[in-house]
């Protein structure tokens, strides 16, 4: 027999459990993984990585009741500070592997680049539900979206992080288009970038970057240098099978074969011991997300959060199709995680904070069915 409603808490009862439940379990399928990737330890990742799942969705579900009013007033503050984390980044930021990435805040290592993801697609959706229909073809629907993205996307390029530069320029091109922007400006833009980009790569990009694009179209030109990552990944992955080797029996990661086993790669490293099979998955949770994101989306009360809610789902969908097609060669490689899969504090929190906002906005859709209704 079912459990009354009424024995059940309204703050529990009205949570997207149809989510948060594949969502859990997919965590926690991560967190396998990586205790597996560590040697069948605990520590150091999977312990925290449950542990950041459960403290987010917590953050995630109070995200979820914060009324639309506040989102408004929060988006153009938020994008500021947001801009000045990214500035204070190139002045004092940790520097890792290379790059300058991170701000030691002393009880945690924070990302400001990954929170700029979410951030974008908040102040353009903001810019846009003020911006008057009328006005969508004239300049002002189009220049200060540019200077908005322009600001950080830069910001980004110098720590230097390709991807999460893509990630970020990604949700606010999504965000235009949604937004009505006519046609010919994302056409066009897309030649003027097809003519740029030779320049790009030989006057902007740095050497490595260079070399993760031509290891792109021709793994196997240095399998042993540039092109060593995507190499062991695809053998990896193609080692697996339909039902993988078994549970920490994956040789590609426990030998230290693949790079970043427990990071950019985990999708490989899942592969190796869970097969197809796993994948099917992993696949299967994230379209369970993305649908539930879309419908949200579509019966949204507002043009403001229609535009939240799209644009907050299509940015895990960058992450989640980005990441699978880095790991199995189908694009260069960049540092993009995958989501509820891959140990990051600052990827997890940026994804959960995109869940919560959505949960945020089918809140707000409900009183208006139910005046409908």
């Amino acid at each position: 027999m079912m459990m009354p409603r009424a024995y059940v808490p309204q703050a529990l009862s009205r949570q997207p459990w149809q989510v948060i439940i594949p969502l859990t379990l997919l965590t926690l399928f991560g967190g396998a993984v990586l205790y597996s990737a560590a040697g069948g330890r605990w520590q150091p990742w999977a312990a925290m990585h449950i542990i950041r799942f459960f403290g987010f969705l917590t953050m995630a579900m109070l995200i979820g009741r914060v009324p639309q009013e506040w989102f408004k007033r929060i988006a153009m503050p938020g994008y500021v500070v947001l801009c000045v984390l990214l500035v204070l980044v190139e002045l004092i930021g940790r520097i890792g592997g290379g790059s300058q990435r991170w701000l030691n805040l002393g009880f945690m290592t924070l990302q400001p680049s990954e929170l700029m993801k979410p951030g974008i697609v908040l102040v353009l959706a903001w810019f846009y539900s003020m911006l008057p229909l009328n006005e969508i073809r004239a300049w002002r629907a189009i220049v200060p979206p540019l200077v908005l993205l322009g600001i950080p996307a830069a910001l980004v390029m110098l720590q230097p992080d390709l991807g999460t530069a893509l990630a970020i320029s990604f949700g606010a091109l999504v965000m235009m288009f949604l937004a009505g922007l006519p046609m010919w400006l994302f056409v066009g833009g897309g030649l003027a970038g097809a003519i740029a980009a030779p320049l790009a790569f030989f006057f902007l990009l740095h050497d490595y970057q260079r070399k993760r694009v031509l290891v792109f179209l021709d793994p196997e030109s240095d399998p042993l240098g540039s092109g060593y990552h995507i190499t062991q990944s695809k053998i990896a992955i193609g080692s697996g099978g339909f039902f993988g080797k078994g549970f920490g029996n994956g040789s590609q990661s426990h030998l230290d074969y693949l790079p970043e086993s427990h990071t950019d790669f985990v999708f490989a490293t899942m592969a190796e011991e869970w097969g197809m099979l796993g994948g099917l998955f992993v696949l299967a949770v994230f379209a369970v997300v993305f649908t539930w994101g879309l419908k949200v989306a579509l019966r949204a009360p507002d043009r403001f959060s229609r535009l939240l809610a799209a644009g907050m789902v299509t940015t895990i969908f960058f992450y989640v199709c980005i990441n699978m097609m880095m790991v199995m060669g189908l694009a260069p490689v960049v540092g993009i995680p995958l989501p509820f899969l891959s140990h990051g504090g600052s990827s997890m929190m940026t994804n959960m904070i995109c869940i919560g906002t959505i949960m945020a906005v089918d809140r707000w859709s409900r009183p208006q069915r139910g005046r409908l209704a």
